[in-house]
């Protein structure tokens, strides 16, 4: 009896190597990423800021006073560039923000001090005068497709007529301004940091919320990137732009509020030196985070670099047009930046004789 051969017993094939990167590998690469000038540029040019006025100005700006001072004086102007978050993500210019903000300054200290009413009355009143303000906005915008850049620049010419018809161009002051519980909403203080800090952290956290983790955000940024594209895909971006317009003046026109309250008078020209430093937040802050995207984090952190610069040559120089010049100059920048228009990446490659490497691209395509 012949015995048939048997075959080896087959092993099971070997299971491929792992690819993954080893835990400790990716976390350092995530914290490379995360802490690399591109994504946090604004960070290290703040620090340099605060290396270079401590050297300049040793004896005054190194000190916690001025840590309040930047804090609590630029806690307005965080809540005015906030404002502009929303529109700007969905690709709209809203320019009526500081006729707004002085819009709801007047009407708050004119209601009090000249009809008597009261606080929370006289608040309500100028914030239905900034929701008014929003709706025009969005009706004139989206409704009759009126370019944000030109109709909210008309509707802030609007808003100054009538600023200037309440107010005769005077501030508005009365000791009904000064008295709590109207001076507590800006004055009142914890250790010194006062309470439009907080508004300012409490309205970020909350635009943060929206666009990062709500679907309303992701719609408000593909209406931004591509509205033609949204609307195809369902998205109500008429619907979206119009929202944004409201609210971005309901929170100037908070910001307003808080103005009169600090300051103690309803001044008609609240808002004027609000524009141009919120607009170069947004654009900075665009450049930090979350690059390419208009969002709350990075535009808190482009206030306080543009807060540290201004405080910081207040203190060591008096000349005027410094803050002015240095507002301006950091507003180019950022506009450079997002555009576009330094490739900083593909300069070193040609230095190098390197091929770019296209998959990045692609994939962000």
């Amino acid at each position: 009896m012949t015995s048939t051969p048997t075959r080896a017993a087959e092993l099971p094939p070997s299971a491929p190597e792992s690819t993954a990167v080893p835990m400790p590998e990716a976390v350092v690469r995530r914290a490379v990423t995360a802490l690399s000038f591109r994504n946090i540029g604004a960070v290290y040019v703040w620090l340099v800021i605060v290396v270079l006025f401590s050297v300049w100005a040793p004896d005054t700006f190194p000190t916690t006073i001025t840590v309040k001072q930047v804090l609590n004086g630029n806690a307005v102007a965080g809540l005015v560039a906030l404002s502009v978050v929303p529109p700007l993500a969905a690709r709209v210019f809203d320019l009526s923000i500081a006729f707004t903000m002085s819009l709801t300054s007047v009407l708050t200290a004119h209601f009090m001090v000249s009809t008597g009413l009261g606080p929370g009355t006289a608040i309500a009143l100028a914030m239905a005068a900034a929701l008014l303000v929003g709706v025009v906005n969005g009706i004139v915008v989206v409704v009759l497709r009126v370019d944000s850049f030109i109709a909210t620049l008309a509707t802030g010419a609007l808003i100054q007529s009538l600023i200037t018809m309440v107010t005769n161009d005077s501030s508005i002051t009365g000791v009904q301004l000064l008295a709590k519980p109207f001076a507590s909403i800006a004055q009142l203080d914890v250790g010194g940091v006062t309470l439009p800090v907080l508004y300012l952290l409490l309205a970020a956290l909350a635009i943060w919320f929206l666009l990062e983790h709500t679907a309303t955000g992701r719609r408000l940024y593909a209406t931004g990137f591509n509205a033609d594209a949204a609307r195809l895909q369902g998205v109500r971006t008429d619907r979206l732009r119009f929202l944004t317009l409201v609210a971005s003046a309901l929170l100037s026109g908070f910001a307003g509020v808080v103005f009169a309250s600090a300051v103690g008078s309803g001044s008609p020209t609240a808002g004027t030196p609000y524009l141009l430093s919120a607009y170069a937040a947004a654009f900075v802050g665009a450049t930090q985070l979350r690059a390419g995207r208009f969002n709350a984090w990075g535009t808190v952190l482009a206030v306080l670099l543009l807060g540290t610069g201004i405080t910081g040559l207040g203190l060591a120089t008096s000349a005027q047009w410094a803050a002015s010049l240095f507002t301006g100059s950091v507003l180019i920048v950022a506009l450079v930046l997002t555009g576009g228009r330094i490739a900083l990446p593909a300069v070193l490659r040609r230095r190098t004789g390197t091929r770019p490497d296209t998959s990045a691209t692609s994939k962000e395509s």
